[in-house]
């Protein structure tokens, strides 16, 4: 499905933020999905970001992604700016280990939704599968890749469960 145009955006608070927010990136590229990614801060730069986020749906963006740590303020910025669907992601950069951009960006004001991913990279790549299943409403060859995804997740366990009997039976031959 590789677009040349971007489908998502992808903001973090800080360049800090990138070894749990590559993680949204990973996800987006198996399924052939074309990111923009910027660091934009709704604390210490607010006019790029809200001019990035305002704009986003002119320039071909359909779904947000915004990883912040501490007060986690981006994701419900975002949102404020835009109709747009936005998912945050809370990064665990505070003392509070994430506890704190949970709750900030789970507590958004009635009319300001924001879907809330877990704490740090496995949050991080949710939110890149969140957002591919929200573009395949539209888009059935990234449905087929969706289903092919979560038919992958299951044989993984499956074999996952079978090098795990098979060790067992290993140790109770040994012991016996």
């Amino acid at each position: 499905m590789k677009n040349s145009k971007p489908l998502v955006l992808v903001l973090m608070g800080s360049d800090s933020d990138w070894p749990a927010m590559s993680e949204t990136l990973k996800a987006l590229d198996g399924f052939g999905i074309e990111a923009e990614v910027a660091i934009a801060s709704a604390h210490r730069s607010p006019a790029r970001t809200t001019k990035m986020v305002s704009t986003a749906a002119a320039r071909g963006i359909e779904v947000i992604v915004a990883g912040a740590g501490a007060a986690a303020h981006l994701a419900g910025m975002c949102a404020a700016e835009t109709i747009l669907p936005v998912i945050g992601v809370p990064l665990a950069t505070s003392p509070l280990a994430g506890f704190d951009a949970l709750l900030a960006i789970s507590q958004m004001p009635a009319g300001v939704p924001v879907a809330t991913m877990a704490v740090g990279p496995s949050g991080a790549r949710n939110a890149g599968v969140l957002a591919a299943q929200i573009l395949a409403l539209s888009r059935p060859p990234l449905q087929k890749k969706l289903a092919d995804y979560k038919h992958t997740l299951a044989d993984g366990v499956m074999k996952k469960d079978q090098e795990l009997a098979e060790l067992l039976r290993r140790q109770r031959a040994s012991r016996g």
